[in-house]
């Protein structure tokens, strides 16, 4: 198995940074405990921002200062005193502790902050050698010549060669789509593609685009007015020294405005064009001059209804914007959208199964939480699937919706009024290219729909008015579009209660054939395994014979998301060890569940009564279950009642600092899964990419 993998770039500004964070992702799809090493950070700030990013990224668990070895300044010092083996020996000593806990390290090389192309090349290359590791080569394509960009990297190829480092892939980055083409048909023909894996990369503009945080930063500016400055990106610059109505004519998307801060006038009009829904999304205003706004002015910023940032500065404008066209763009841990798109642009254009190939090699069955993570959106990604989300007027559904369009995870709509939706969209600078909006009551589908529901719940006392009613409700609406095939599946309860997400599915959707009851399960990710927990969050106390069909619908469930099903009857006794009625609905659960799983001619192994550590500890199995082959090993735990599973999952999540993924309903015709209300982004999303699998699993061919 391949240990490491270097990442070296041409030159400076070659957006190493976002291809860094690619191959992490990939190589969280193959390895299960990877580790992070940059040898050599720059000095000063943001000098060890790419560890932070990587390590908060991927929740990794050493110190920063325990991932890289040496400033570029002390690196400097080292080689001025002829003492480089001290160099090599202090990197050599990091890598190895590293390489203890980990079983892939990714290394990235230096950044060209400073120094000559030929002296960084061949640091990179000693550095490369010196672990033993295979080079992956970012070149930097952005204004530059298809003839400059291929000089640069026979540059780069040929100091790594004169050192014995073998290059496994080179990834232009930043291309057009002209010099795309070119560079790699003329990279063919000289035959390098023989040898090496040849990806081109885009130019993005979103990539490219600092954040006010940055800018605010490096030009020390006072914020007077804003919320999360990581989320607002600028995209050009405005100087306001006109008359308003030119102000205007320049205003694009993304802009940020530079305007002296006595121009009240200025200052007021663009918190007005904020404020309407017919002009370009503003990222911010930068006053400058050291004026700020006070008095009556103050109080007039303070009653618009949206309220862009809104920083000040010492400095007069001219230099201001000098300064502003010298800053750069990083990545930062907090800019999720940056994250998304750099993840989403490495997996368009990168080839992970081909790259993870010729690097990675893993053997067993074991998944790992971060593999089983990555693995749902690269499923997902698979064979996608169309998710209704009834509550698209909500902040975190649409941020969540933005991630999901842009990884192509699944193909999204949202369900609300559609210029209220429009609106929150361009107010908080998202980007939905194919996003579908649908006001349930101007559907051309309400007339349909609600005859259908009419039809469905008559036999209930219904009317056809009170069907109207309740489809005019987005959440009968969603639940209707999957039952009509409009949808595969629906997402909901950010701002609803389970009841509101499950009663709809059960009126319209109802159980699959041969179970009555929907029930749910969590994966619980674990420091080194993911574990199926079920049933944690609506059946209260289940009889005998629904405890089976939850045994039996989590096995298909975690088969169905790549864990082979060990499945696990729990009690608070083992085997025959125990008496009373709670055990004896255990053994009797158990009983059934062995029954239906042969009925149906599943391959499981089903274990009952049996306690949790017997069911997963195989030295405590040994004593007290001695003989059975799925003791100790279970991956299924199928919880007596509620109150068991719920807390059961509640404690570990909190205290093993476990990722609990859930609840998943089971046990429907077609998917619909609940989201509890405080859910985060990164929630709805795991949510939307299972719902997609599900989805995916209800098309197969059975049989």
């Amino acid at each position: 198995m391949t240990k490491n993998l270097y990442i070296a770039s041409t030159e400076e500004k070659s957006g190493k940074t976002a291809v860094v964070l690619g191959l992490a992702e990939l190589v969280l799809s193959n390895a299960e405990n990877p580790g992070f090493f940059r040898p050599i950070i720059n000095d000063g700030p943001g000098a060890i921002d790419d560890i932070s990013l990587i390590s908060s990224r991927f929740n990794l668990q050493e110190p920063v200062e325990e991932m890289y070895t040496f400033s570029r300044a002390k690196v400097g010092e080292l080689i001025a005193q002829d003492r480089t083996d001290e160099i090599w020996g202090g990197v050599i000593k990091t890598y190895q502790k590293l390489s203890e806990k980990h079983d892939f390290i990714l290394c990235e090389g230096t950044d060209f902050s400073g120094s000559s192309a030929g002296f960084e090349f061949d640091i990179n290359a000693e550095l490369a050698d010196l672990l033993g590791s295979p080079v992956l080569l970012v070149a930097n394509a952005h204004r530059k010549s298809v003839r400059e960009t291929l000089q640069s990297i026979e540059m780069a190829h040929t100091s790594l060669a004169d050192k014995g480092c073998r290059v496994v892939s080179t990834v232009i980055n930043l291309a057009t789509p002209e010099t795309r083409r070119e560079i790699t048909k003329r990279l063919k023909e000289a035959g390098r593609s023989r040898d090496e894996l040849i990806y081109t990369i885009p130019y993005d503009r979103l990539l490219a685009a600092p954040t006010l945080q940055e800018i605010a930063d490096k030009l020390g500016a006072e914020v007077l007015y804003g919320g999360n400055l990581y989320e607002e990106h600028v995209y050009n610059y405005v100087v306001a020294a006109m008359q308003l109505q030119h102000v205007l004519e320049y205003i694009k998307f993304g802009s940020l405005i530079i305007v002296p801060g006595d121009r009240v006038d200025v200052i007021i009009t663009c918190l007005a064009a904020v404020n309407s829904r017919t002009m370009p999304y503003i990222s911010g205003i930068l006053l400058t001059g050291g004026f700020k706004p006070e008095g009556q002015v103050r109080k007039m910023i303070e009653g618009f209804e949206v309220i862009i940032p809104i920083l000040s500065v010492a400095e007069e404008t001219f230099l201001t914007a000098k300064k502003l066209d010298r800053i750069s763009s990083g990545i930062s841990p907090r800019d999720d959208r940056k994250i998304t798109r750099a993840l989403s642009l490495f997996e368009e254009n990168v080839d992970g199964a081909e790259l993870g190939g010729r690097l990675i090699h893993t053997e067993g069955a074991t998944i790992s939480p971060k593999m089983f993570e990555y693995g749902l959106l690269q499923k997902a990604r698979q064979d996608k699937q169309r998710i209704v989300l009834p509550e698209g007027e909500e902040e975190r559904i649409l941020r969540a919706a933005e991630e999901l369009i842009s990884r192509k995870t699944a193909d999204i709509t949202l369900l609300g009024e559609r210029e209220t939706i429009l609106a929150k969209i361009s107010q908080l600078g998202l980007e939905m290219k194919g996003v579908e909006i649908i006001n349930p009551v101007d559907s051309p589908q309400f007339e349909d729909y609600t005859r259908t529901f009419f039809e469905l719940r008559k036999h209930k006392g219904i009317t056809l008015e009170g069907a109207r009613d309740d489809m005019s409700d987005p959440t009968y609406f969603a639940t209707m579009m999957v039952y009509k095939g409009n949808a595969d599946g629906m997402v909901s309860g950010a701002v609803h209660t389970t009841g509101n997400t499950i009663r709809p599915a059960l009126q319209i959707i109802k159980t699959r054939p041969g179970f009555t009851i929907v029930s749910s399960v969590f994966f619980m990710c674990l420091q080194h395994r993911v574990l199926v927990y079920g049933d944690c969050a609506i059946n209260t106390d289940p009889d005998a014979a629904q405890l089976a069909e939850i045994a039996i619908s989590s096995a298909a469930t975690a088969r169905t998301f790549g864990i082979e099903p060990q499945v696990a009857m729990l009690s608070y006794s083992t085997g025959k060890s125990g008496k009373g009625a709670e055990v004896d609905k255990v053994r009797q659960a158990t009983k059934i569940a062995r029954s239906m799983a042969k009925e149906m001619k599943l391959d499981l192994q089903i274990e009952g009564p049996i306690q949790y550590d017997a069911a997963v500890d195989p030295g405590v199995a040994k004593t007290k279950l001695p003989g059975s082959k799925m003791a100790g090993h279970a991956t299924v735990l199928i919880f007596p009642d509620l109150d068991t599973g719920n807390i059961t999952y509640k404690a570990v999540q909190r205290s093993a600092h476990a990722l609990a993924i859930g609840p998943v309903l089971q046990g429907l015709k077609k998917p619909v899964n609940d989201l509890s209300r405080g859910c985060t982004i990164p929630d709805i999303i795991n949510t939307v990419a299972i719902t997609a699998i599900q989805a995916q699993a209800g098309k197969e061919p059975t049989g």
